[in-house]
């Protein structure tokens, strides 16, 4: 195993944190100097806070270790591609390089839909590798998509039963 796959794994362990808690599973570590400085999972849902992605909240608290606002010589691994928002934060906090799962071909910025992170627009770019452990990463996130179908599908069915249909 290489050091993109351990580290893979790790943003895999936050991302089932994610699942045990009914969100999406979405994991991300940050690592400097081959230490772990960051982690972070999906808490959207839990915290009831749109900024509660596990990007941002390893993000936040790999500054709080290094002690500034820049991540420089670090890299950031994370189960799905990101966001916009994502993204955008990875490029303002310097992020030398990401490492990404799985791409999201509905919200992914980081070539799916846009390429916020290596446009050479902006006074930073971060060097890109995909598809790290992607097959582990997507059906991780397929069984939570598809689990979460069923139980809305269960939910509408026992919302609709007639009250006199239940009487025993």
């Amino acid at each position: 195993m290489n050091l993109d796959e351990k580290y893979m794994k790790e943003a895999i362990k936050q991302a089932k944190k994610a699942y045990a808690l009914g969100e999406v599973p979405i994991g991300c570590v940050i690592v400097y100097q081959d230490k772990i400085i960051g982690r972070g999972y999906n808490r959207r849902n839990t915290d009831k806070n749109t900024l509660a992605h596990a990007e941002i909240t390893a993000i936040n608290k790999a500054s709080k270790k290094i002690g500034d606002w820049r991540l420089e010589d670090c890299t950031l691994y994370v189960t799905l591609e990101p966001c916009q928002m994502c993204a955008g934060a990875i490029i303002q906090a310097r992020i030398t390089r990401v490492v990404m799962g799985s791409m999201n071909p509905k919200a992914g910025c980081g070539g799916s839909i846009l390429n916020v992170l290596e446009m050479p627009q902006f006074n930073h770019q971060a060097q890109v590798t995909r598809g790290i452990l992607e097959t582990e990463c997507s059906q991780m996130l397929t069984s939570f998509f598809k689990e979460l179908r069923l139980r809305c599908k269960k939910e509408k069915q026992k919302e609709n039963l007639n009250p006199a249909d239940i009487q025993a």
